[in-house]
């Protein structure tokens, strides 16, 4: 009995100190993981770098190929144990890891591994195809490096890094025309930017006295106003050139001539470059003055209104998705320029997995030839009010759970064009019209979901990303912009035979055209359609 009362307590404290014991462990085990994430994510690049220059070098598909692309794991989850753990603040040399590094690894890990299992199959035959995947590889890795980057010279290098790859996949079929005359115009546009954002690193660097980018964000009110808005100037022109945006869109409108592939790395993990570049900058940004935000905001208001139109008046699917990408980072520039950084990131992942997604199914969107010749030419207009008083209701509703949140307007304008659309769409569908329209809408709340559930994901990993606010002027204004553009869009759906609406119709149509040296000549191509029609 005595061993009975005795020996309780002591086994109670020994099960005690084994569960101290145990979350000390497991404490240590964490740590030195966090300790050592960021040098085994670099090795597992070096590693996939390694087998995509054999890759390159071999020219031919072969099983080594599979292995290659089997190995692109390796970052995906070395970045994604990095991301759960939060190993954030271990340096390494000129790299540093951090919350929104790890996050961006890990997506652009993950696209480049699809995009590659994609392009196994779709460029077999090639006489690039080991070239191709040793591209991708090289362009990717540029890309994760340049957010993992501790000092302005390697933020610098893995920028300039990951444009050339994107120079380097395009210029491939560099026996096209069409090809070699795009590749020399992203040349010309991509190196304004690469020398904007050199230019920039460089001035600020030597105004702060100091390479580490944290550290010297850290004291950015201390330097000159001249510096800071002169510095964000130059990021901003970067971030803009990197986008398509305009007046500098033509590369990204003409790169439709790249294959499935390079279109889909380029549309979902590389344009989308600039928010980040801006977000990463936000402490100087906060603090450089009204003009560099104002500057951001009319341009990128631009970049919004000019891909919206060329996406609503061309056919060609491809030069779709190009305009819609032009139009998105425009709105994700705008989220920039109102300090909706956590906004931007959503948006610029949600953008990019639906744009890759997109790209890699671009082969179903040719309809069958006996479908496109049966339409029948007499259909009559749908009428566009009532689309427009719908996607009006559904923009003010999205808004009203939050009233106060000028940049959740931003989301309820882009929604209720969203739902104009569809709705006027679906009332020229003959059969599944409300079947359609309840698959959109069930999609469109599960988007919203995702949405917030990545939104309160990065405000935890970037507890800091709120602490840059800028004046309640800029959301308002912005939202005023945006409404401008549906304004305008309303009054040519509802009076399409204007004067101003066929005017606007022709120079959109003229803009989003190509250069005619940027044109592949299939003069027989319609012929050959319509045999097939009338064949089947």
């Amino acid at each position: 009995m005595n061993v009975t009362v005795w020996g309780a307590p002591v086994f109670m404290l020994y099960a005690d100190m084994c569960r101290m014991w145990s979350r000390e462990e497991t404490t240590m085990f964490i740590q030195d993981m966090q300790q050592w994430m960021l040098p085994i994510w670099l090795g597992t690049w070096a590693f996939v770098g390694l087998t995509g220059f054999l890759a390159a070098c071999m020219g031919k598909a072969n099983g080594f190929v599979r292995w290659h692309v089997a190995g692109l794991a390796l970052p995906v989850m070395a970045a994604g144990v990095g991301l759960f753990a939060r190993a954030d603040g271990v340096a390494l040399g000129p790299w540093q890891a951090d919350g929104i590094g790890w996050l961006m690894a890990f997506y652009i890990a993950l696209l480049g591994i699809v995009i590659q299992r994609f392009s196994v199959r779709y460029l077999l035959g090639d006489r690039h195809y080991g070239r191709y995947l040793g591209w991708l590889t090289w362009t990717t890795g540029a890309a994760s490096m340049t957010w993992m980057s501790r000092t302005l010279w390697m933020e610098v290098a893995s920028w300039t890094a990951m444009d050339a790859g994107l120079i380097a996949l395009i210029a491939l079929a560099w026996q096209s025309g069409p090809v070699r005359a795009v590749t020399k115009l992203t040349i010309r546009r991509l190196a304004i930017g690469a020398f904007a954002i050199a230019i920039a690193c460089l001035w600020y660097g030597m105004a702060a006295h100091r390479g580490d980018i944290a550290i010297s964000l850290a004291r950015v009110g201390d330097l000159p106003s001249m510096v800071r808005m002169g510095v964000a100037l130059l990021l901003i022109l970067a971030a803009i050139v990197q986008a398509g945006g305009w007046p500098f869109g033509r590369w990204l409108l003409e790169s439709a001539v790249t294959p499935t592939p390079v279109s889909a790395i380029m549309h979902a993990g590389i344009v989308n470059a600039g928010g980040l570049l801006l977000t990463r900058w936000a402490p100087l940004l906060s603090v450089a003055g009204p003009l560099p935000h104002g500057v951001l905001l009319v341009l990128a208001w631009a970049s919004v209104g000019i891909g919206s139109g060329i996406l609503l008046v061309h056919v060609d699917y491809k030069r779709q998705l190009v305009a819609s990408t032009m139009a998105q980072m425009g709105l994700m520039l705008m989220q920039c320029a109102i300090g909706a950084y956590d906004a931007a990131i959503v948006h610029l992942i949600l953008h990019g997995v639906f744009k890759a997604t997109l790209f890699l199914r671009s082969g179903d969107a040719l309809p069958p030839p006996e479908q496109v010749l049966a339409r029948s030419r007499g259909t009559k207009r749908p009428s566009a009010q009532w689309p427009v008083a719908l996607g009006a209701i559904f923009a003010l509703v999205y808004f009203a759970v939050e009233p106060h949140a000028w940049v959740r307007a931003l989301s309820a304008l882009m929604l209720g064009a969203g739902a104009s659309l569809v709705a006027r769409q679906a009332r020229s569908m003959r059969e599944g019209r409300w079947l359609g329209v309840a698959i959109v809408l069930v999609a469109a709340a599960i988007s919203e979901g995702l949405r917030a559930w990545l939104s309160h994901t990065i405000q935890e990993i970037a507890p800091d990303i709120h602490a840059y606010p800028v004046a309640m002027a800029w959301p308002i204004a912005a939202v005023a912009l945006l409404a401008l553009i549906g304004f305008a869009g309303a009054i040519v759906a509802v009076r399409p035979d204007a004067a101003v609406a066929s005017r606007l119709y022709l120079w959109l149509v003229h803009l989003g055209e190509p250069r005619p040296v940027a044109m592949e000549a299939h003069p027989r191509h319609l012929r050959r359609y319509e045999q097939e029609a009338v064949l089947r």
